[in-house]
């Protein structure tokens, strides 16, 4: 994995991880000019989210030395904060697709195998959090315009009953379904030993074979990102 800096047009610099299983630098062929932005504090997750993050220092390499050291620090601030960075992971060095399988507000069950085929754009939120409240418009919009070009959106609700889900949702506008996940954290586990959430909210790129291609870590700070992010996932071919 490789910390890629770049200057957009204004000077600026921009952050984009890129994970090739070589380490050694590499550079996305088309990579995403992404700001490192600093996120305002979220609260800390459900203990459920505190194990897959244990877990998730464990096995994973994406982990940020940063973030690692927020949660051995215990210091009772009760947030991880995410700083916004973008991590591409290259076809060829992808995990295994992620299987899962969630109750949804409506009651109905998801499961990864309804969204083969298709790129799946998942969201780990509550509706306590700031930031998780600051970017819903713009999931939203990215849902609206995808969502009859074959991209699927899932958000995951970490800590929130499905009352106060559904509560959210109809605030915000939100259209596309959320699994409710507090209880037993079976879809935070899931995608933990892959490419671990590790802060709230935590927005995931799913490709069409159920792979993890990228990680949005922390508020998703232009909804361009995110559509570049996407824009990505559908042209990669199927082979």
């Amino acid at each position: 994995m490789t910390d890629l800096f770049a200057a957009n047009k204004r000077g600026r610099a921009h952050r984009l991880i890129v994970a090739t299983g070589e380490g050694s630098p590499a550079r996305s062929p088309n990579p995403v000019p992404v700001r490192s932005v600093k996120s305002r504090g979220r609260r800390r997750p459900s203990r459920v989210f505190a194990l897959a993050l244990v877990l998730a220092f464990a096995v994973s390499g994406c982990v940020s030395d940063s973030l690692a050291a927020q949660y051995r620090e215990g210091s009772g601030k009760n947030y991880i904060a995410g700083d916004g960075t973008v991590t591409e992971i290259t076809a060829e060095n992808r995990a295994a697709p992620v299987d899962f399988s969630g109750t949804l507000e409506s009651g109905e069950t998801a499961t990864s195998a309804d969204y083969r085929g298709r790129v799946l754009v998942v969201n780990f939120w509550y509706a306590g959090c700031a930031p998780c409240r600051a970017e819903a418009p713009d999931l939203q919009a990215m849902w609206k315009k995808y969502e009859n070009l074959g991209v699927g959106f899932l958000g995951v609700n970490i800590r929130d009953r499905t009352d106060t889900a559904r509560s959210f949702s109809e605030t915000f506008g939100i259209t596309y379904p959320s699994a409710i996940d507090a209880d037993n954290g079976a879809l935070q586990l899931a995608f933990s030993g892959v490419i671990a959430p590790n802060a709230v909210p935590t927005t995931l790129i799913v490709d069409k074979k159920g792979r993890v291609s990228a990680r949005i870590l922390g508020r998703i700070s232009d909804a361009s990102i995110l559509d570049a992010l996407i824009k990505t996932a559908l042209e990669e071919s199927d082979q």
